[in-house]
């Protein structure tokens, strides 16, 4: 064999040898290695064997991901949060969108809690944190004061809505963007609403969250607005049954399920008593939702001073403009009460 042929054989081994190198590295970098879609969660006290528990099961070869992740120095730069893996992603693709953070966030949602205790629940359902620590930053007491609420009007900082949110968003991060996202619904237009109904912001919540517990009918909540403002515009008492349902909850438990209020119950010495004090309670009794809020800032204008639960019209209410009809209502509805046997 002459040197000139010998050469050819070793330079063309030589150019398989790398070419199929180069193919291995390919493969392990470029090649499609997950094998289906899901989501992940990182903690953010994770390791690289945690990672690996996570998307071991969604991967075709688990030793080229361990491989490309070392090369890349994923291991020493593990970032917290909710990942979307797809279907058919590289290791090369893979290892870049966890190295790099770039979780998919989530659409955090909650409505009407009745305490900052429930809120705190359902937050932790959906973010990292756990409600011991969420309810902890939302009850702070230096962040409240520098912020002009107090343990009575904090629930309603909380505006009900969905908000988009990173899994792994802190408790005070996402105390610090509900914070803005009320500073964002408060506008100078539904402010100049407030002060036109003689009420402070916190004022139209407390009144709000009474009207939300009164009435479910979202298209009823205007005129029971426009009836409550009749009473504190006149000097009378709110007598809301849904303020006594609140104090009996806050001695009784906030699982108790409480159906008819006592004459006994009236009598309770509380200052969410709306019918031993005049004006406003000192904070909401339960979450207001943005229609109960709008009822407020644009009530029905009427001359009702009345309401009594209609047993016509279930879920509704009979209003009255003077105590004689509103008397006769009552009577009707004490009656049906008694008839379906509820004594509380």
């Amino acid at each position: 064999m002459n040197k000139k042929r010998l050469f050819l054989i070793i330079s063309s081994l030589i150019l398989l040898i790398g070419g199929i190198i180069l193919f291995n590295f390919y493969t392990k970098i470029y090649a499609l290695n997950t094998s289906k879609k899901a989501i992940i969660f990182i903690p953010s006290d994770s390791n690289f064997d945690s990672v690996l528990n996570e998307v071991s099961p969604l991967l075709k070869n688990k030793n080229s991901f361990e491989w490309v992740a070392e090369k890349k120095n994923y291991p020493n730069v593990i970032k917290a949060g909710r990942y979307v893996i797809k279907e058919g992603m590289s290791n090369n693709d893979l290892v870049n969108m966890l190295r790099s953070g770039n979780q998919t966030p989530i659409k955090l949602s909650f409505n009407n809690q009745e305490t900052i205790e429930k809120l705190a629940g359902r937050i932790s359902q959906q973010i990292e944190p756990d409600s011991t620590t969420i309810l902890k930053a939302l009850k702070d007491e230096q962040f409240l004061k520098d912020n002009n609420f107090n343990k009575e009007t904090v629930l309603g900082m909380y505006i009900p809505n969905s908000y988009e949110f990173y899994w792994n968003t802190s408790a005070e991060e996402f105390r610090k963007k509900m914070l803005k996202a009320y500073h964002s619904f408060w506008t100078p237009s539904r402010k100049a609403l407030a002060k036109k109904q003689h009420l402070t912001v916190n004022q139209v919540i407390t009144l709000a969250s009474i009207v939300q517990k009164e009435t479910a009918t979202t298209t009823e909540r205007p005129r029971v607005a426009g009836l409550y403002l009749n009473r504190l515009n006149n000097k009378w008492p709110l007598q809301a049954d849904p303020t006594i349902i609140f104090v009996l909850k806050q001695r009784l438990g906030q699982e108790v399920i409480i159906k008819r209020v006592l004459l006994k119950d009236l009598k309770i010495d509380s200052k969410y008593n709306t019918y031993k004090n005049t004006g406003l309670p000192p904070g909401p009794i339960s979450m207001p939702d943005i229609s109960s809020i709008n009822a407020v800032l644009n009530p029905e204008k009427h001359e009702y001073f009345y309401m009594c639960a209609d047993i016509e019209d279930m879920g509704k209410h009979a209003f009255s403009k003077n105590l004689s009809q509103h008397n006769r209502n009552a009577t009707k509805y004490q009656q049906w009460l008694n008839k379906q046997g509820v004594n509380r």
